[in-house]
This record gives structure tokens, sequence and C-alpha cells, in this order.
């Protein structure tokens, strides 16, 4: 096999929180890539430019901006780009504009290194494995009141009219630890 048989497994990773960038850095570069990891957008859009990556993961909500404004970008630098965006806070809307956007996938933290590589490495025109731990059906509830919470500017008297429940239903919630 010559140099340029082997597969392009260059992956770029744009994500704010250094802890979890770092740890996925390490986990996909043990499973055969060669991670270039930027904190935010515009460090991103430098590193792809420069290394032209095959893959990415896209923190949506970063910083200096939101992940799916960096879609276009990658897609213009190379149009066969793989890539999954990861959230926090995961909804329907967002899943629908992360697609829409060119992505191949949206996935809600904490995703599992096992899963981003299955999905980036699912042929083009299937579907990805699904996952082998799924959020539960009380964790995805919690995201929700946590990522409406977070959109209220942490204010419980918004978030609870928003979500119309009572506001010392919601502070509960909150103030209990997310489940698994």
């Amino acid at each position: 096999m010559t140099e340029h048989d082997t597969p392009d497994m260059t992956l770029l990773i744009v994500e704010d929180d250094k802890a979890f960038r770092t740890r996925l850095a390490l986990s996909m570069e043990r499973k055969g890539f060669t991670v270039y990891a930027a904190e935010g957008i515009e460090e991103g859009g430098q590193l792809a430019a420069e290394h032209r990556p095959k893959y990415a993961v896209l923190d949506m909500r970063l910083q200096d901006g939101n992940g799916l404004d960096l879609v276009p970008s990658l897609r213009q630098i190379r149009p066969d780009i793989r890539i999954v965006i990861l959230t926090g806070y995961g909804n329907i809307a967002s899943a629908v504009a992360a697609v829409k956007a060119g992505a191949v996938d949206y996935l809600a933290k904490p995703a599992d290194p096992d899963e981003i590589a299955g999905t980036l490495l699912t042929p083009k025109g299937h579907i990805p494995p699904p996952p082998d731990n799924p959020m539960s059906a009380d964790r995805v509830k919690w995201e929700h009141i946590q990522r409406v919470y977070e959109l209220c500017d942490r204010n419980v008297s918004e978030t609870a009219r928003r979500l119309n429940m009572h506001r010392r239903t919601l502070q509960r919630i909150l103030a209990k630890r997310s489940p698994q």
C-alpha cells in the first residue's frame, strides 16, 4: 500500500470546552484520526483552510458564535467533508437546521467517541447505527428544560412561564442533578 492509498482520516474538532475538546481529541486519535482542535469559529476556519480535513465535529454553541455558521465555509473548502454537530441543548429545530446546513448528523452531549466515529465513518447514503446507550426520556426532558432556562438568562419565573409549569416545580427540577 502506498502513501496515496491510505484513507484520509483528518478531523477538525471545534469545541470551546477545553477539557471536553482535549478528551475527544485524544479518543479520536486513538481511533486513527489525525486531529486538529480549535476553540472557536475563527481558529477552526483557519485550521480548516490549512489542513482541509475530511471530517469535522463542531459544537453548536461556541464562545464566538454558532458552530452551524462554520458549516458553509467548511463545505466550500472541502465539498465532501462529513460534519457532525454536537450540542448540550438538543432539540428538533436545531437538528433540522444542522442537517439543512450540511451536517451529516446531530448528536447530543455527552456524545460517546465511538458514536461520533461511527457517525463520521458511515458511508454516504447510509444511516448511522443507533446509539448503544441513548439518552433516557428523563434526560431529554432535563436537557430541554436546561436549554430553555439558559435561553431565558437563567430566570426561573420566565422559564416556568415559557414551559407552562409552576415556578416551584421548576425550581425543584433545577436543583436536582441531571438524570442518566
